[in-house]
């Protein structure tokens, strides 16, 4: 199976396994830690052009299991963590990744904040190296293992 294949196909798995938690992933720190992953993926590579942010946002307000929350909020929380990273990326890294951290407290929203990772880091089908690093960062904050997520 080709790497491109792969990465679909866990991206879609991912989108599944959320799916079916919905109904749990409805905190406020399952929320904001949705959103700093969301931006941290986004970002991962220390900058984001326009397509790219706009990408990520439709898929924010397009994505199921984050129709719990309303569309506005969600955009507003994912600017709020862009802008941190593309001020000053480490800094901002570092207050994201604070964010990430709040949903360490129940593991079901920590799983789900990394597979939403997966799911927007493999929608443009490239889930690329600094993507991933990202990612595996986002487990360890998490303290989950990252091989769980095939990372």
């Amino acid at each position: 199976m080709a790497l491109w294949d792969r990465i679909k196909e866990s991206a879609t798995t991912m989108q599944t396994q959320l799916v079916a938690k919905k109904n749990d992933l409805k905190s406020g720190a399952f929320r904001d830690a949705s959103m700093a992953m969301c931006a941290l993926v986004a970002a991962a590579d220390g900058t984001i052009d326009p397509a790219e942010r706009q990408r990520v946002a439709q898929l924010i307000a397009t994505n199921e299991v984050l129709q719990n929350f309303p569309a506005d909020d969600l955009r507003r929380r994912f600017e709020e963590n862009l802008n941190k990273l593309t001020t000053d990326f480490a800094f901002g890294k570092v207050s994201v990744l604070q964010e990430i951290a709040k949903a360490k407290k129940k593991p079901a929203e920590a799983r789900a904040v990394i597979q939403i990772g997966i799911v927007i880091g493999g929608a443009d089908g490239d889930f690329d190296k600094t993507e991933q690093a990202v990612v595996r960062e986002a487990c360890f904050t998490l303290d989950l293992p990252p091989h769980e997520f095939d990372l």
